[in-house]
């Protein structure tokens, strides 16, 4: 039964029922493609190559069986209220969402739920310092020490969590999302805006990460414990008062952006930081956000100097690759997965990529 597989493909382009219509040529109606969609009719070889081209993807796409629904998804930032656009980022979750699974099941690596600590969901109950302990909790875990975390999407892939880089409407950072597959475990996706600055990036995966690790008490606000954990996990205290010191009552921008540098997060986050280690005091802090402010670093596009690369989630890309030289995958199959052309297969294996 293609219905869902339809749908989704059809949301995922951006596309009403007539529009989908009019790209095939109204080779069937708008009415007919709702049929479809609930699986009351099943259309014919000749519109269903159509509607496959039409949405570029493949026909297998279309008449494969993997079953796979999003429990829950949630929004950082701010809520999208059209329904359409949540179609859109539900589909694209769950068709990316698939390609991974489905190369993970060819090379027959386990599929299971991220490497969470026995503790998590970690309580926050009475204060924010509870975040900062969870942080520490899974630094531990991880056995991550006190050092830099020079990836933090690879390092979130490593541990079983899927991070995706979507195009996301611009007052959308991220989002955490929940996918159910029939009779399996569930999946744990952070989404980052594929859009947005290295440093935006990377806060938004940190403080989607606390969303996943954090149970916090309905008297807290989920929101300030995340942004908590989110400075705590890539700047754990120790670090940052043996970087900077313990208390501070000036700062110049040389040293500010040494120690964004040094901990991969933007000097407005890095401040943050220091006031809630009480590193920095109250008029420090905000003699330097009137600055930030001033200089344009606390509005759209958030471009600080000296920028961070985007984080690029890499392990499904490399699973591909690695399927396609064991012989796992034909070229066409691994084409689309990776959704690029079999010419645009070939560059990427024949040359190296561009900065």
């Amino acid at each position: 039964m293609i219905g869902q597989r339809l749908k989704i493909a059809r949301a995922a382009a951006g596309l009403s029922l007539r529009g989908l219509s009019d790209k095939i040529g109204n080779l069937v109606s708008a009415q007919a493609i709702s049929y479809y969609e609930r699986d009351v009719t099943t259309p014919g070889s000749d519109v269903l190559l159509a509607l496959a081209a039409a949405l570029d993807v493949s026909l297998d796409y279309l008449v494969g069986t993997q079953d796979m629904t999003v429990e829950s998804i949630d929004f950082r930032k701010k809520k999208i209220t059209r329904k359409r656009e949540v179609a859109r980022v539900e589909a694209t979750i769950l068709h990316d969402l698939e390609h991974y699974l489905t190369i993970e099941n060819i090379l027959g690596l386990p599929g299971l739920d991220w490497d969470k600590p026995r503790e998590a969901p970690y309580p926050v109950v009475n204060d924010l310092w509870e975040a900062d302990r969870a942080a520490h909790l899974l630094r531990n875990a991880w056995n991550l020490g006190l050092d830099p975390i020079p990836n933090l999407t690879g390092l979130l892939e490593e541990h079983g969590i899927k991070v995706l880089s979507i195009d996301l409407t611009n007052n959308i950072a991220g989002l955490t999302a929940r996918v159910c597959r029939a009779n399996e475990d569930v999946v744990s996706v952070i989404v980052v805006n594929g859009q947005e600055c290295g440093e935006r990036q990377r806060f938004t995966i940190a403080h989607e990460l606390g969303h996943l690790m954090l149970d916090v008490a309905p008297a807290m606000d989920e929101e300030k414990a995340a942004h908590r954990f989110a400075g705590a996990f890539p700047m754990p205290a120790e670090m940052v008062w043996a970087a900077v010191g313990k208390h501070r009552h000036s700062i110049g921008y040389s040293e500010l952006f040494a120690l964004k540098n040094l901990f991969g997060v933007s000097v407005q986050a890095l401040t943050y930081r220091c006031k809630d280690l009480g590193v920095f005091n109250d008029t420090l802090f905000r003699r330097l956000f009137r600055d930030f402010s001033r200089r344009g670093w606390r509005s759209p596009p958030y471009e600080e100097p000296f920028p961070l690369q985007r984080e690029k989630p890499q392990r499904f890309e490399r699973l591909c690759f690695r399927a396609l030289s064991e012989d796992a995958v034909s070229e066409p199959k691994a084409a689309e997965l990776l959704s690029i052309s079999v010419h645009e297969l070939h560059r990427q294996m024949a040359e190296p990529p561009s900065n």
